[in-house]
């Protein structure tokens, strides 16, 4: 089967002095355009159009560029999703149903389909979920990395835990991987998807034809796994 390789491509160049990553998109269209969103400049370019056109036209609209990414980065962040005793919230693709006690001594508990919080002056129900949450990624992402890790031939990587508005993962030119903690809000196969994607990374410090090989060798439907993640990313991410 053909190993379907997206056309895109992260670079950077400098605009008045500031560094400006971009993601490059090359398909079939016949015009260059730029797109800026939470996730930065992204750049949608013709499959034959030369790097140096493509970068003197995002120096052309260079002010316009900067003026974008600086809206979007002052922004105010979203409102705190209220945590109240009952709500229910989606870990790993399953309902959790958030339930306020006195009783015990730990501040949270998971038993099947619940969570037991109790939050105090401490902790509030919403930093204590999320400390909860963050606790039970750890978990989950350190034991997905010890299960793919193998499959590369590689040992487990060191994992950090991300709090990024903007991407689910990183891996380091030292080996770290860097998981950001929301995908526990997401189901399980997509968890393994940046996983895998990451673990990529460890082979091909890129996004050539040859990493997503690689990542396809770990998660042969990776396509639909990474559409699924685009569009529940937009709800996570910000919400």
């Amino acid at each position: 089967m053909p190993i379907t390789t997206p056309p895109e491509a992260e670079r950077q160049l400098v605009i008045a002095g500031q560094a400006v990553p971009y993601r490059l998109r090359r398909s079939p269209r016949k015009t260059i355009g730029l797109t800026i969103d939470q996730g930065g400049l992204r750049v949608g370019a013709p499959s034959r159009a030369r790097l140096g056109d493509i970068e003197n036209l995002i120096r052309q609209h260079g002010q316009w560029v900067l003026d974008k990414l600086a809206a979007w980065r002052e922004r105010p962040p979203p409102a705190a999703r209220e945590i109240t005793d009952g709500t229910v919230v989606s870990v790993l693709g399953e309902p959790l149903t958030v339930i306020f006690t006195e009783i015990g001594r730990h501040r949270w508990q998971f038993a099947p389909g619940l969570i037991y919080l109790r939050p105090g002056a401490a902790a509030d129900a919403g930093q204590l979920l999320e400390m909860a949450l963050r606790d039970k990624a750890r978990a989950v992402f350190a034991e997905r990395l010890a299960h793919h890790a193998p499959r590369l031939g590689v040992a487990p990587p060191p994992l950090r835990l991300s709090s990024a508005r903007t991407r689910w993962g990183s891996c380091s030119q030292h080996g770290g991987i860097s998981l950001n903690w929301r995908l526990i809000l997401m189901p399980l196969a997509i968890v393994d998807y940046v996983v895998c994607h990451e673990l990529a990374h460890l082979r091909e410090m890129n996004h050539s034809p040859r990493f997503w090989s690689v990542v396809e060798e770990l998660c042969p439907d990776w396509p639909a796994r990474r559409r699924e993640l685009r569009l529940l990313g937009r709800q996570i991410l910000h919400a």
